[in-house]
Parts: structure tokens; sequence; C-alpha cells
């Protein structure tokens, strides 16, 4: 697949959810448990040459949670966790932004998980803008924050016999968005 680098810079844009993910990563006993969300979407605004103006509203359906595990998903839509029925949405929308350099920048914005609001910083890499092979625009970006899922009220757990505890309070979170340019 060839791809063009384009000079344009400015943009609004839209998830294209068939070439993005939202994956996380939690400790569960000794090991990592990996899994991602396979519902989501949003909208994105940016400017190259100006990052500090760029916006970003997404939303993931939290019931799309997939960790290769039916048990444990059922578990994590429950009342235990995400408790879906009353809280289908997690939700990132952004305040503001800080360029780091002209690639990176700092999003500062309202997350908002089992109905909780916090602001968070994500910091973001701009990969670049490139045509797709069917001329479609598109502007692709990298983050990952870790957050404390207590804080966000996700605070079920179970006590080990070995003592400490099933599922580690951070989580990793990393986004890969490809975003299509809306004309």
């Amino acid at each position: 697949m060839t791809q063009t680098l384009t000079q344009t810079a400015t943009g609004t844009y839209q998830i294209d959810k068939a070439h993005s993910e939202v994956t996380f990563q939690v400790r569960h006993l000794l090991t990592k448990v990996r899994g991602h969300f396979s519902d989501f979407g949003g909208s994105l605004t940016f400017d190259e040459q100006n990052p500090a103006d760029a916006r970003a509203d997404i939303t993931i359906q939290a019931a799309s949670i997939d960790t290769r595990t039916v048990d444990r998903d059922n578990h994590l839509r429950s009342a235990d966790f995400f408790d879906v029925e009353k809280y289908p949405t997690l939700t990132f929308k952004s305040l503001s932004a800080s360029p780091r350099s002209p690639q990176s920048f700092d999003v500062l914005g309202d997350l908002t998980i089992h109905g909780i609001t916090k602001k968070v910083t994500l910091p973001v890499e701009y990969l670049g803008r490139a045509k797709d092979p069917w001329g479609n625009e598109k502007a692709m970006f990298e983050a990952e924050l870790t957050i404390n899922r207590k804080d966000f009220g996700l605070a079920w757990n179970a006590l080990l016999e070995t003592g400490g505890f099933a599922v580690g309070d951070e989580v990793k979170i990393a986004l890969s968005i490809q975003a299509l340019e809306v004309k």
C-alpha cells in the first residue's frame, strides 16, 4: 500500500474505526490482562501549524469491551465494574492542548468513566497526514495514558489467599487513531 504525504495542515476529522484501536492493560495476579473496546467513535479538529487549537471528542461504548474471555467480559460489564446498563459510555472531551514539540502535545480534557468525570492530561503524538489509496485524507495520532481505576469508581477486587489482590489499580490505556478528514 502506497501512501502520499500531503502538505495542507488544518482539518476536521472523524475517527476511522476500521483503522483505529482503543486498548488497555491491567495487572491480574502477577501478569497483565489486555483487552480492547470494539465500538467507539469521535471527532477531532487539528491544525498542524497551531496544535494548541486541537480538539477531541471521543465516545467508547462500554459494552464493547473484549478481553477474549466471555465470563471476564460479562463481569466487566456488570455492576462490579463498568455497569454498562447504567453507564453505557466512556467519554473524553478535550479542553485545551499544549504543544511539547512539533509532533507531540498534551491534551487536557474531561475523562468520564462509570459516571465519574476527572480532568486528565493525554500525551498525544501526531504521526502525520496521508492520503489512503482511495484518495481520502487522513491524520494519524497515538496516545497512552495510565489511570487509577478506583478514581472512576471501578473498585471491585478479590483478596488472594497468598496476599495481595486479584486486579491491579493502574490501567494503561492506548489509542491508535486514523481519522478521516470531513469535507
